[in-house]
This record gives C-alpha cells, sequence and structure tokens, in this order.
C-alpha cells in the first residue's frame, strides 16, 4: 500500500510539473497585441483647425476686403474683435479677416430662414447687389432645421431650407448637393409624412451642412487657428432687419 500510494504521489506530481512547463512555454511565446495608444496622433495644418465649435448660422462672401464688407452691411458701432469673443456670442455681426477670398459674418444679426425666408431672401438679395457672390449656411441638431442659399449679382441661385417642412426650395441642385447625397424636399411633401419617415434624410442634411460650406466656400471650423490668431475682424451692429 505505501509504494501504491507513493507511484500515485509521483504521477500527480509529474503531470503538474508538466502543465507549469507547458503553461509558461505558452506564455514565453505568446505575442500580445499592442496596445492602443490613448495619445492623439501628431497633428498635420489640417488638424489645427478644429480648435473652436462652428456658429450655428453663417455667411460667406467671396471677398478680400473686410472694409468692403463692413460697408455693404452698413455696420453700427464697429470695433476690432476677435474670433474667440465672436464666438462667444456676444456679438450682433462679426466681420473676419479675410480667408482664401472669403470673408465670413456670423452673429445673431445674420438672417435666419426659420424666422422669416422673406427677410432672409431680400436680405441676400441686396448684399449679393453690392458685393457679388454671397452664401449663407445655418444648421441646427437640435430643432433639425437647416438651410444653404447662394445669390450671386442680386440673384438668388440657389436656396433651400427646411424647419419642419420646405420653406424654401429655389434653383437646381448643385453638383455639390448631389455629390454628398443632400435629400431636398418639395413644397408638397407633407411635413407630417416627412418628419416620421424621413427623420434620417432630414439628419444626414443637418450633418453635411459643413461639408457643403467646404465645397461652396469655406467651413469656419476647418480654418486654421494661426490665421484666425494672426488678426482681428470688426464687429458690430446690423443697420436694419431687412
Amino acid at each position: 500500500m505505501p509504494v501504491l500510494l507513493l507511484l500515485l504521489l509521483s504521477v500527480a506530481v509529474s503531470v503538474g510539473i508538466s502543465i507549469i512547463v507547458l503553461v509558461v512555454r505558452r506564455s514565453r511565446g505568446h505575442i500580445s497585441p499592442p496596445t492602443p495608444s490613448l495619445d492623439p496622433p501628431a497633428s498635420c495644418p489640417l488638424e489645427r483647425t478644429c480648435l473652436f465649435h462652428r456658429p450655428g448660422c453663417w455667411l460667406a462672401i467671396k471677398s478680400r476686403s473686410l472694409r468692403a464688407v463692413q460697408s455693404a452691411l452698413d455696420l453700427h458701432n464697429p470695433k476690432p474683435c476677435s474670433w474667440m469673443r465672436a464666438l462667444a456670442g456676444e456679438e450682433k455681426l462679426f466681420i473676419a479677416p479675410p480667408v482664401k477670398g472669403w470673408v465670413l459674418v456670423m452673429g445673431s444679426g445674420v438672417p435666419d430662414t426659420s424666422d422669416d425666408v422673406d427677410s432672409c431672401f431680400r436680405f441676400m438679395l441686396e448684399v449679393s447687389r453690392k458685393l457679388g457672390q454671397v452664401q449663407l449656411f445655418s444648421y441646427s441638431r437640435v430643432l433639425q432645421h437647416h438651410a444653404w442659399v447662394r445669390a450671386d449679382r442680386g440673384k438668388v441661385v440657389r436656396a433651400y431650407a427646411w424647419a419642419g417642412r420646405t420653406l424654401w426650395q429655389q434653383g437646381p441642385r448643385t453638383v455639390a448637393e448631389k455629390d454628398l447625397d443632400l435629400k431636398c424636399f418639395d413644397y408638397t411633401d407633407p411635413a407630417e409624412g416627412v418628419l416620421f419617415e424621413c427623420l434620417e434624410a432630414v439628419s444626414t442634411n443637418v450633418e453635411k451642412v459643413p461639408l457643403l460650406a467646404a465645397r461652396w466656400s469655406l467651413d469656419p471650423a476647418r480654418i486654421d487657428e494661426r490665421l484666425i490668431e494672426a488678426s482681428p475682424g470688426i464687429a458690430g451692429e446690423p443697420s436694419r432687419r431687412y
């Protein structure tokens, strides 16, 4: 009996040692996958452009003269103003320094199509008569309202505005709209049907407004911060409501 117990003990010890050796060998031969880095990748010039939020509504005017835009808008009480202060929403109108041949204008004084389409229409006609090509972009992720308008020399060549229903549909769809697969509903589309059946299309439109702006002119949130910091813009009050 003692001999049998010793034999069983020897077998158990041998099996245990074999298992330990096998585990050690496998652990040495196993190469763990690299742990993903939590650090952001090295920045490139384009990635230096996303340091501040994008306004909900803005104009893009094809011009290299900040003063010409100021004169066309008949700005009251003009004063120097930084981008950051303007984006804080403290100014009625902010005219940014020219970037790549475009002047951006933002602030609560920019007409909103969801408030008054007729006022926005008159505004775009008048400003484009003075300055040439003028574009308007607006979007709200909360309300899902969105709009894009392009006027040139006193004529609206393309406009689409949505605020629970189609408010403005003018001119043929541009190549950029087609490439981005933007959905533009007709005036006759029932609002209730669109809201419940095409909510995804409406939401997609909202997210793609900045992409369309980048195609037509500029996306404010993609402007190089160094250009923004280089010189201030001009802030003031609109001369009147259109």
